[in-house]
């Protein structure tokens, strides 16, 4: 059976992504969302949200794309249902199912009216036991249906990066299916073999191991991040010190390699900070101490309090402190989890004044700052409006900004660069700027 149509419960990041990904293949899909604003936009060919390249595929696109407030009529319409929901973190680490629970509800009753087999699946990030003991019952219960033989049932977790989602989702690493029965998963593997663009390896597996390692996938990730921020603050005290001289080195290591082992500002957003404290509940809950995950917790946390306190012994409390890049990553808007912004509510709370500039995400920080900050409207006013320019991301826009940009402010300015954008490229020489790379000892830089 070839999967010709396509329904998506949930439109918000991932799932509009996904809207837009598979119909960019020549699937016809339709999204289902209880917000019918977003619906209404999605039908007008345009894209509900802001991701980078999205409205492009969705008016490219358009005459494949539809959408709905209504589960029936998704289910009628398509062959498989990915279900999309938010599982927001719960205060002991753990993953409320309010939303996923809801969907497999209204799955469930359009299914019980729907002659012919349908395949679910579930993208949300989940606990182990979740799709045994959630999903599955639910689903069954009220479409009156049995998992596997009347309806097929998967867990697929996505493994993208806000920023590219479009393209980690089309080229992904690789594709991990928990299956209720190797029919399901053998159809949803046959559809990933039609929509990627590149070859992935594709884990299937049941459901209890599918879901220990979506969260063990990012948890390990996040390890790497920490690791490498260690190895940025000792390289930074020893004399000579560069941390991308040493963690170069160590990606030419095949067991290491190189991805995510970069010195920075610590690690944020909506994926790693709470995969990884999930790992840790689930091994509380189990009786095993969850040392790796609390101690890459731990020191993530560390990392903006040993900027604050670089920052601290070279400020004024006259000073402003411009923060460049708040969004947790590049060519992103989202600031939750962002380390960047931890460290602008810091330097408010001990009373200095703070100059903020993000190329996407502005709208977003006057929503939690208010008018406790000032905004510039570009890289260069941030500078110019600055006693210490703090570099917080690598967006492509920072690396394009000229030494003369810095070298037009009046006042002595101190450069802190968390991702040494400028490093190496003559601004350490400039006369009137102090320049401070992070990761790498004075005596390094020349």
């Amino acid at each position: 059976m070839d999967i010709k149509r396509v329904s998506v419960i949930g439109l918000g990041k991932l799932g509009a992504c996904m809207l837009a990904g598979i119909a960019s293949k020549g699937v016809k899909v339709i999204g289902v969302d209880n917000d019918a604003a977003r619906v209404k936009i999605v039908n007008q060919g345009h894209a509900p949200l802001f991701e980078p390249r999205l409205e492009q595929f969705f008016r490219r696109y358009k005459k494949k794309i539809s959408a709905s407030t209504d589960y029936y009529t998704a289910v009628l319409n398509s062959d498989i249902s990915f279900i999309v929901v938010p599982t927001p973190s719960l205060a002991n680490g753990e993953f409320s199912l309010s939303f996923v629970a809801k969907a497999a509800k209204e799955l469930g009753k359009a299914l019980a009216q729907k002659q012919s087999y349908h395949t679910v699946v579930l993208t949300s990030t989940v606990l182990p036991g979740t799709m045994d003991n959630c999903v599955k019952p639910l689903l069954e219960r009220f479409s009156g249906k049995k998992c596997a033989k009347d309806f097929g049932l998967c867990y697929n977790p996505e493994f993208i990066a806000l920023g590219t989602v479009i393209k980690n989702f089309l080229n992904p690493d690789f594709v991990l299916i928990g299956e209720s029965d190797k029919n399901s998963g053998f159809l949803l593997e046959k559809f990933y073999r039609n929509i990627c663009e590149n070859k992935p390896a594709i884990a299937r597996m049941d459901f209890i191991n599918a879901e220990l390692t979506k969260i063990s996938v990012n948890s390990f990730v996040t390890t790497k991040i920490t690791f490498a921020n260690m190895l940025s603050f000792m390289a930074q005290k020893l004399p000579g010190g560069n941390v991308d001289v040493v963690t170069k080195a160590l990606g030419y290591d095949s067991r290491i390699g190189s991805r995510y082992l970069k010195g920075g500002l610590g690690f944020g957003g909506p994926c790693f900070p709470r995969d990884n404290s999930a790992l840790s509940a689930v091994a509380g809950k189990l009786g095993i101490e969850a040392t790796i995950p609390k101690a890459t917790d731990k020191f993530n946390r560390q990392v903006i309090l040993s900027v604050f306190k670089l920052i601290a012994a070279k400020a004024k409390k006259s000073d402003s402190i411009g923060i460049l890049g708040l969004s947790y990553k590049p060519l992103s808007n989202v600031i939750e989890e962002s380390q960047p912004v931890f460290l602008a509510k810091k330097l408010l709370k001990s009373g200095y004044r703070v100059v903020l500039y993000d190329p996407l995400a502005m709208n977003n920080l006057k929503m939690v700052f208010g008018k406790k900050v000032s905004y510039a409207k570009s890289a260069r006013q941030a500078v110019l409006n600055s006693d210490i320019a703090v570099i917080a991301n690598s967006d492509p826009e920072f690396m394009r900004i000229k030494n003369s940009v810095f070298e037009n402010n009046r006042r002595r300015l101190i450069v802190i660069d968390c991702w040494r954008v400028f490093f190496n490229r003559g601004l350490e020489r400039k006369q009137g700027i102090e320049y401070v790379p992070l990761g790498v000892n004075s005596a390094a830089v020349k």
